[in-house]
């Protein structure tokens, strides 16, 4: 008798803000159909639009009812693979949408918490990265625009589940043609990107608790 896969859901973006791509999608649909420690990788895309991210993200999680989310996007400017911490309950978008919106000063969600913490083992993934040799760091703030709206909503939705599971954020760099064209800006081969987004899913699985050291930062 044949069981049901296991499925962990990876989100990334399209291309925003005048981009040609965007490294997150690029990630997404390199891993899809991908099994890692016994679970089927679903990879996607979600619209850059605050109107409709998280409709999309609702879909995915009543048709897939994935054991692991984790959603990347592209944080152009960063050096490192960024594995986010906090998701707080605010959008101010210094930019419009896919759609033309601009939201400022708004909730994500209205009379739900401030802020919530990833439920992902950042620190068991921080260590796992760096060890294989994959720059990366914690990251306090996933900002303002539609990367933190989805991972606000994702774990406002994950955190009212009676079934724990993890989920959270992660930020990816540029990729080198976009770099280029931002005066040289930081970047990272795709290649490096996907080993690091996959090596954080399989971390993410294994890991029996996360990590307790010092991985903080002084601003």
């Amino acid at each position: 008798m044949k069981t049901a896969p296991r499925h962990v859901l990876l989100t990334g973006f399209d291309p925003f803000g005048g981009e040609r791509e965007n490294p997150s999608q690029q990630i997404a649909r390199a891993l899809h159909g991908k099994r890692i420690a016994g679970h089927r990788i679903v990879g996607t895309t979600l619209p850059t639009e605050f109107d409709r991210s998280l409709r999309v993200l609702d879909d995915l999680l009543r048709k897939y009812k994935p054991e692991l989310v984790i959603a990347i996007g592209q944080a152009g400017g960063r050096d490192a693979i960024s594995l986010e911490r906090v998701a707080i309950n605010l959008i101010d978008a210094r930019i419009p949408d896919n759609a033309g919106a601009q939201p400022v000063d708004q909730p994500v969600i209205r009379n739900a918490p401030d802020a919530y913490f990833s439920t992902l083992p950042i620190k068991a993934m921080l260590q796992a990265l760096t060890g294989a040799g994959i720059p990366a760091a914690l990251s306090q703030t996933a900002g303002t625009f539609v990367c933190n709206q989805v991972f606000f909503g994702l774990a406002h939705r994950l955190a009212r589940r009676k079934r724990r599971v993890p989920g959270g954020f992660v930020h990816v760099p540029y990729l080198p043609p976009q770099a280029a064209r931002h005066g040289n800006a930081p970047s990272m081969k795709l290649a490096t990107m996907i080993a690091a987004i996959r090596l954080c899913i399989e971390t993410a699985l294994t890991a029996p608790a996360d990590l307790h050291y010092a991985a903080g930062a002084m601003h």
